[in-house]
């Protein structure tokens, strides 16, 4: 017999994925190819329930660019039990962001 109390639930296993965050500027045609990258890699890979991705356009926040230090975009930023472990600022591929991304896919 389980232990409600201590049975892992819905909120605590997602608790537990690091979030994939995307940097973008609205109308910049590379921040839309570097999502359709992003899109890419976790596919090829097979990663899609890896990370919870967040799309955070810099013109309506640009208090989170700057409260995670993001001066160029597109930027991605892996964020791992509550602490930044991985950045990059405009890739230029799908190569550079499966290296980024390289510790956590399967």
């Amino acid at each position: 017999m389980t232990n409600a109390a201590h049975a892992p639930t819905a909120d605590r296993l997602g608790a537990a994925k690091p979030k994939l965050l995307f940097f973008f500027a609205s109308e910049s045609g590379r921040c839309r190819r570097t999502e359709a990258h992003i899109a890419q890699v976790l596919q090829r890979r097979r990663n899609h329930e890896t990370f919870d991705l967040v799309r955070i356009p810099v013109d309506r926040r640009p208090d989170l660019a700057e409260r995670f230090r993001v001066e160029r975009v597109p930027a991605i930023l892996v964020v791992d039990e509550r602490r930044v472990r991985a950045r990059l600022a405009e890739p230029r591929g799908c190569r550079e962001i499966q290296a980024l991304l390289q510790p956590w896919l399967n």
